[in-house]
């Protein structure tokens, strides 16, 4: 729980800094690409985490690494999260960042229950669908539910989106009773 607060003032603190410069996209970008950098050398990751090297060689490692490769920003941010020894929280903390970005921009996020496992075209293509009926952009994680039968059931800012068999099946059986 501790560590979720400090994603969130840290990702509250990041995002400040980003649009005090205007620099929201640029930073998740940027951001986004140095976490991929992180998880393919997982030796600089341990490097910036592991507490018995001293900060400035920390910091001389970024700098000489990224200097001219991400924005002063970002670059400033990562010397911070060494300052505070809260260089092994960047990803989670980036996450948070992004959520808030998206969250400016409107973006809502839910879930699609289906009785299998979508692929990602198929999510992606949900996601397209819920987008228009709702007119802002939704992401979807996806979780399994064989109660369905088949179908979908989209759960989204409060909202639930029922195109299942199930539904269709209930609805029957009551128009069925009424006659």
């Amino acid at each position: 729980m501790a560590e979720l607060a400090v994603d969130l003032t840290y990702g509250t603190a990041l995002i400040e800094a980003a649009r005090e410069t205007q620099q929201e996209q640029r930073i998740l970008e940027e951001g986004m690409q140095l976490s991929q950098i992180l998880q393919e050398e997982p030796d600089l990751k341990k490097f910036l985490a592991y507490p018995g090297i001293a900060a400035d060689e920390k910091k001389e490692v970024l700098r000489s690494i990224f200097e001219d490769r991400i924005c002063r920003e970002l670059l400033n941010f990562l010397y911070v999260l060494i300052d505070k020894r809260r260089a092994s929280r960047f990803e989670s903390i980036l996450r948070v960042y992004k959520k808030l970005v998206e969250q400016e921009e409107g973006v809502l996020y839910g879930t699609v229950l289906s009785v299998v496992g979508l692929d990602d075209m198929r999510l992606s293509e949900i996601e397209g669908q819920v987008s228009r009926l709702l007119q802002t952009k939704v992401h979807l994680t996806n979780e399994m539910d064989p109660g369905l039968l088949a179908g979908v059931k989209v759960f989204i800012d409060g909202r639930i989106i029922d195109a299942s068999y199930r539904k269709k099946l209930d609805e029957l059986s009551a128009d069925m009773r009424r006659s």
